[in-house]
C-alpha cells in the first residue's frame, strides 16, 4: 500500500481513503449497514488504514458506523472527520464558531466512541468566523489531545491566503477533483504549494459515473440525490464526454487486470504527487476494486491519453 505522511503531523496514512458519506445511509439509494461494516472491514484488511467522514453525514450516522468498526482496531486507524456544515429545523447552515466547534467535536468523539480524533477538518467556512478564531480553538483542541492535525475542505482561492499563517498547522485540504472534474486541477497544485498541505481529492469517481457500470440510459431512484440534475455528470453533454472518458479507460483496465475504477484512482494518484484519493463504498466488492489503483502504474502515453479526453 503507497503511503503518505500528512505534512505538519505525524499521521502516515494510505493513499486511498475511505470516504463516509455513504455511510449515513442517506441520498445513495439502497445501503445496507451491514455492507457498509463488510466493506470499511475489507478496507483495513486491504491495508486501507485511512477513513473520511463528517458530522453531518446522516446526522451522525456514518461517524456512528465507523466508531462501530474501529472498535478493536482503533490504533491502525487514522480517523478524520469533518464539522462547520449544521442542520437544525429542516435548514442547513455553515458555523464555524468556537461554541459551536466545542459541541461538535464534542458529539463527533462520542459518535465514533474515541478519545481524539486523528484529522479534525473544517468542512466550510461560514464567512463569519475570524480564521484567528477558528485556528485558536482548532489549535486548543491539539494541545489537549482531543484532536491530533488540522485539515480544510472546499475552500475558495480568495480563503487560501488567510492560512497562510498558520500552514505548518494545516495538514490537508480535500477538493473536488476526477477526470470527470478537472476544473480545479490549478488550484489544488497552487494551494499544495501555498499551504504546503496534502491534497484529499473527493468526487474521484465522479459520484459514480467512472466506474464504467453505467450508460447514457441511466436512471437513478428519487432516494438518490445522483436523481437531481445538479448531480451533473449523468445529464446532457457532461454525460456523453464522461462515457468517452470510460471508454477510453476500458482497454486499460483490460490490460492490467483491473476494473475501471481503478484506472480512474490510479490517474488522480500520479496527477497529484502526495495526494491521498477518497472514495466512498457500499460493498466489499468496491472496496476491493478500488484498492487495485495500488497493484500497477499507468505508462506516459497512457496518462497523455486520459488526459486529452478528459479535458
Amino acid at each position: 500500500m503507497e503511503t503518505i505522511r500528512l505534512p505538519g503531523s505525524d499521521l502516515v496514512v494510505s493513499r486511498l481513503c475511505i470516504g463516509g458519506c455513504p455511510a449515513g445511509e442517506h441520498g445513495w439509494g439502497n445501503v445496507s449497514r451491514e455492507e457498509i461494516h463488510a466493506a470499511f472491514h475489507k478496507a483495513i484488511d486491504l491495508s486501507v488504514n485511512f477513513f473520511d467522514t463528517a458530522d453531518v453525514y446522516g446526522l451522525g450516522r456514518s461517524e456512528e458506523t465507523l466508531g462501530e468498526v474501529i472498535r478493536g482496531c482503533r490504533s491502525r486507524v487514522v480517523v478524520a472527520t469533518k464539522f462547520g456544515v449544521r442542520v437544525e429545523n429542516g435548514k442547513t447552515f455553515y458555523d464555524n464558531s468556537p461554541e459551536w466547534i466545542e459541541t461538535a467535536v464534542s458529539r463527533s468523539l462520542a459518535h465514533l466512541k474515541t478519545d481524539y480524533i486523528d484529522l479534525y477538518q473544517v468542512h466550510d467556512l461560514d464567512g463569519v468566523t475570524p480564521i484567528d478564531e477558528l485556528m485558536d480553538k482548532l489549535l486548543s483542541l491539539k494541545r489537549h489531545g482531543r484532536i491530533r492535525a488540522i485539515g480544510l475542505s472546499n475552500l475558495a482561492a480568495k480563503d487560501v491566503e488567510k492560512f497562510v499563517p498558520y500552514r505548518k498547522e494545516i495538514a490537508s485540504f480535500q477538493n473536488h477533483f476526477s477526470l470527470a472534474h478537472r476544473v480545479d486541477e490549478t488550484f489544488i497544485r497552487d494551494t499544495q504549494k501555498t499551504l504546503d498541505a496534502a491534497p484529499l481529492t473527493w468526487g474521484s469517481l465522479g459520484q459514480g459515473i467512472l466506474t464504467g457500470k453505467y450508460s447514457k440510459d441511466v436512471a437513478f431512484t428519487p432516494d438518490d440525490r445522483r436523481s437531481r440534475a445538479v448531480y451533473d455528470n449523468f445529464y446532457g453533454e457532461k454525460l456523453l464526454k464522461n462515457l468517452r472518458i470510460v471508454d477510453a479507460m476500458r482497454p486499460m483496465a483490460q490490460k492490467y487486470g483491473v476494473p475501471v475504477s481503478a484506472v480512474a484512482v490510479r490517474w488522480i494518484l500520479d496527477a497529484l504527487p502526495a495526494s491521498v484519493v477518497m472514495t466512498g463504498v457500499k460493498s466489499e466488492r468496491q472496496a476491493e476494486q478500488n484498492a487495485q489503483a495500488l497493484s500497477f502504474r499507468l505508462t506516459a502515453e497512457e496518462t497523455a491519453a486520459l488526459e486529452a479526453c478528459s479535458r
